[in-house]
């Protein structure tokens, strides 16, 4: 497998992704277009879908967002749903115009809050050729919900207090307030259920942190790609998680649903079991199934 370090422009900062190929000679191949979920980089835990997908074939396009990773952008550790669908939409166009990619054959692959972003990107550039959504976060309505079940009504304001002191800070010219990513119950954290903890800080790459800009708690209530899930006609795989405390299933289950060509996979585990073990092989199998069918 040959990677070949690459960056682009998206709204005037340079995000930077890698290529990934089976050979040095590669051209023309159907590629999986690829990033993380909420706050992690693409060297967070991918690697074993970069190598599958690389194996079978396919060329594999990871990148990270602006202000996170390998990319640039300030302050740092700033998550906007709708700015990095625009950073989704930019690696697209850029990988389209590689050589040894072939542009009519890019799928969107998208992993927990990724796996809403690429149907909002699907939506908005209508021209792919296939998508896979894997624990996706459809609903950012559902997942607040979810977290006042499992945390309390509390939780909610006092996220929405930090995220309020965020945006005045940084409106003010100041650093922002960051508050954790996931953390155990009871914790300040955007993610506090039973299995958050310890499932997300064993993805973080050495170019990732357990922590995230405080106004985001704002934004996400609001990201709801749910609503675009019937513009996105391409053949798209949902992957769903029936025992999810991140991204509710029954979510994920009405997109699938609204998608006039979706293929649903179910399996009897939690968010976080997807990345290991025997979820992950099926899940890979899945995907392989599916890639197979929507490249020929």
């Amino acid at each position: 497998m040959i990677e070949t370090p690459l960056e682009f422009p998206s709204d005037g900062t340079t995000c930077r992704g890698v290529l990934y190929t089976p050979n040095a000679d590669s051209r023309d191949l159907p590629c999986v277009l690829m990033a993380h979920g909420f706050g992690l980089t693409h060297a967070s835990g991918l690697a074993p879908f970069k190598e599958a997908f690389c194996n079978a074939g396919y060329a594999v396009f990871a990148f990270d967002y602006r202000h996170f990773g390998e990319s640039d952008g300030q302050p740092r550790q700033t998550l906007s749903p709708w700015k990095e669908v625009a950073d989704w939409l930019a690696a697209l166009n850029f990988a389209r115009q590689l050589d040894s990619i072939d542009g009519s054959r890019i799928c969107l692959w998208g992993t927990s809050f990724s796996g809403g972003l690429v149907i909002a990107a699907a939506a908005k550039d209508g021209n792919v050729r296939c998508t896979i959504s894997q624990c996706p976060m459809v609903d950012g309505l559902a997942s607040l919900l979810g977290v006042i079940g499992y945390a309390g009504v509390m939780q909610a304001l006092r996220l929405t207090y930090h995220g309020t002191v965020d945006w005045l800070r940084r409106g003010l010219g100041m650093s922002p307030r960051y508050i954790a990513s996931a953390g155990r119950p009871g914790e300040l954290g955007m993610m506090t259920a039973e299995d958050c903890q310890e499932g997300y800080v064993p993805l973080l790459a050495d170019n990732a942190s357990n922590y995230v800009a405080a106004g985001v708690s704002y934004a996400i209530p609001l990201f709801r790609p749910i609503r675009l899930a019937s513009e996105v006609t391409c053949p798209a795989l949902v992957l769903i998680c029936d025992h999810d405390t991140v991204a509710p299933a029954s979510a994920a289950a009405k997109a699938a649903k609204r998608m006039p060509n979706s293929e649903v996979k179910h399996y009897p585990v939690g968010h976080f079991d997807v990345y290991r073990g025997e979820a992950l092989v099926q899940s890979i199998e899945d995907q392989l199934d599916f890639l197979a069918r929507s490249f020929r």
